[in-house]
């Protein structure tokens, strides 16, 4: 029901998105006060809600479309309206124009300029008919629009304005050389801070570092690294501790004041400052041992808005005022969900084969006794996505069912530290694949689940890990259900090693943002934890490309592995139990063809299939409707194989 909850700058107001399943809307509300006004979002897919100043709210929105006049395989483009709380008008940002696209291709930057509110944004102005990532600055007030730099060459990715909204630093990606450079502006001049030869993606730049003049840059190797520069002395890594997977920055400063992310089990928020650190112990302690996570707070950080995710009462919004030490409920995440209806989670911890500690999630139906259940099991996406001990739409909806639902963190998952990250590379569909079904035999040691009696269900990577588990002959489950799942890996290899020009216009080509295309977001990093993953992490460090699948899979290795060996497609034959594959039409990560094509192969095979389109739906299952639809589905199909009863 409520999507997001948006504080203003100075705390007065709150942005909130609620939707009804098929529709979305923004309402603004005093923060304790009645509604000031509101605008139907419709079906558009929204992505973000940024205040601009206490009379602007701006709406990032995708669609996933081929483009206008554009070549190649559709793409999820994305654009930014601006929602005029004084004139109660909705406008987009940034208009078509003979030399620019109305698509963006970053997050707004917001800065207070001598009193106007102004936003910085990434667009596309084609420069002797090529598409170059362009930076711009809008001001909300008189509307005018100045370009203010296109790049020190075609291939920038990624752009960062200081609290003064002068631009700091940019990103550039040679994707053909999987070369990565970062340059900084000095005086009127860009100068070259850094190179890299970067084969799985982009760097990027993640935002200002802690004096408000450094960047920081996510380093990706065997592990991520935070890194700090400067552009008259040399890098510095930031504190292990730090190693999270979101950064919080001052609201006015931008400078760095902590992070945050998971350790086992928990959410951990850490401040770089003392004083921080205490007001943030203030906002959790009426919560007492509930996660809290932070969605927005004002200029001065004394008035925020948390969610709050309790075993018992589920997934809530909170207002809280450090000056008057309250904390005031703003609504429920999910409508009409009762505390009778939530089914207990707790941890559990299970060696893998080789002796790996694996922990993972057990949702226990509620009301029947832990013992002879039957089980699904439900890997994550990503696949350095990971699972928490918080509130799961899938797996409750599945507990509720009379199913037992287990959720590893298989090797290669995010949140045990980089070895354990590092302990799924070359291990797709082999070590990472054994880690589920090891589960499965340590919980019927336990007698909590009958091992006759499984069935694996997944999304994305998990949709992979599911046709897996079909085809892997082992035996160990009776039905599997897949969406958005990856059938082909070399398919998967070839459109991601070599993407070629995939975007063009006129015969000529869109400079290669983010695989070819200039469209934001539209890798697994970024919108996959909506899919089976971690709603926490909303900025991730993992890569924004699907390049870094090819670590998991083995590919630019040493030895090049055996991709037909580990594809589902192409061990269709040893399927021995039902199959559902579910798939969005507009898929833009892992193509419904990945779906289709395995279907083909089972069917040509003599096994039992089935192959469900989600209508105008995409990888993330962004609407409630099609949200349901899958759910409805998935839960007849394992009713039908592995009655709960």
């Amino acid at each position: 029901m409520v999507e997001d909850v948006q504080i203003s700058p100075d705390g007065s107001k709150l942005a909130v998105i609620t939707t009804d399943g098929d529709n979305r809307y923004l309402t603004v509300r005093k923060t304790l006060g009645g509604g000031i006004t509101g605008v139907a979002v419709g079906a558009h897919k929204l992505r973000g809600v940024t205040w601009a100043g206490e009379d602007h709210v701006l709406l990032l929105s995708s669609m996933s479309t081929e483009g206008m006049y554009m070549k190649g395989r559709p793409r999820e483009y994305f654009t930014l309206s601006d929602f005029d709380l004084k004139m109660d008008r909705q406008r987009t940002l940034l208009e078509s124009s003979n030399n620019a696209m109305n698509i963006v291709v970053g997050q707004p930057q917001v800065r207070t300029i001598k009193g106007e509110t102004v936003v910085f944004l990434e667009g596309v102005r084609f420069m002797r008919g090529v598409g170059a990532d362009t930076l711009f600055s809008i001001n909300l007030r008189t509307r005018a629009l100045r370009m203010l730099d296109h790049g020190a060459r075609f291939d920038s990715d990624a752009w960062l304005v200081d609290a003064n909204g002068e631009p700091l630093a940019q990103s550039l990606y040679d994707s053909s050389a999987g070369r990565w450079s970062l340059l900084m502006k000095v005086g009127s001049n860009w100068k070259t801070i850094e190179k890299a030869d970067a084969p799985m993606g982009s760097y990027g730049v993640a935002g200002l570092g802690r004096d408000g003049k450094s960047v920081l840059v996510w380093r990706r190797g065997d592990q991520q690294v935070l890194t700090e520069y400067r552009p008259d002395s040399p890098p510095e890594t930031l504190p292990d501790e730090m190693a999270y997977s979101g950064l919080l920055h001052d609201p006015v400063s931008q400078k760095l004041l902590g992070g945050y992310g998971h350790e086992g089990d928990d959410l951990v928020y850490r401040f770089f400052d003392a004083e921080d650190q205490r007001a943030w112990l203030t906002v959790t302690k009426p919560f007492k041992t509930d996660r809290v996570a932070l969605q927005s707070w004002s200029n001065d950080r004394r008035r925020l808005v948390v969610r709050v995710d309790s075993p018992t009462q589920g997934l809530n919004f909170y207002f809280v005022d450090l000056n008057t030490r309250q904390a005031l409920p703003l609504g429920p995440v999910y409508k009409g969900l009762s505390p009778a209806e939530i089914s207990p989670v707790r941890t559990v911890r299970y060696d893998a084969a080789d002796g790996l500690k694996i922990n993972a999630y057990l949702t226990l139906p509620k009301d029947r006794a832990p013992q002879n259940l039957p089980l699904i099991v439900l890997p994550h996406g990503g696949p350095e996505g990971r699972d928490t001990l918080g509130f799961d739409w899938w797996s409750q909806a599945l507990a509720s069912r009379g199913y037992a639902v287990l959720r590893p963190n298989f090797r290669g998952s995010d949140g045990y530290g980089a070895e354990f990250v590092r302990a799924g590379f070359d291990q797709w569909g082999r070590k990472m694949q054994t880690d589920l079904s090891d589960g499965v035999l340590a919980l019927a040691r336990e007698g909590v689940i009958d091992p006759k009696r499984v069935c694996i269900v997944g999304a994305s990577y998990g949709g992979y890990a599911a046709l897996a588990g079909a085809t892997s002959g082992t035996g160990v489950y009776r039905c599997a259900v897949s969406v958005a799942g990856p059938s082909d890996l070399k398919r998967i290899e070839h459109a991601v090693a070599h993407p070629g020009r995939t975007c063009q216009t006129n015969y000529q080509s869109i400079g290669s943002r983010r695989d070819s295309c200039p469209a934001y977001g539209t890798g697994p990093a970024n919108l996959d934890r909506l899919l089976r993953a971690d709603p926490d992490a909303r900025d991730l460090k993992t890569a924004t490309s699907p390049r870094y699948w090819l670590r998991f899979m083995g590919v630019g290795g040493d030895k090049q592995p055996d991709l037909d060996a580990i594809s589902p497609v192409t061990q269709a034959a040893k399927a021995d139990i039902p199959i559902l594959l579910i798939h969005g039409e507009q898929d833009t990560v892992v193509p419904i063809e990945q779906s289709q094509i395995m279907a083909e192969a089972l069917k040509k095979a003599g096994k039992p299939v089935e192959l469900i389109t989600l209508k105008g739906e995409d990888h993330w299952l962004s609407s409630g409707t099609t949200r349901l639809q899958m759910l409805t589905e998935t839960v007849a199909f394992l009713e039908k194989h592995n009655p709960p009863e």
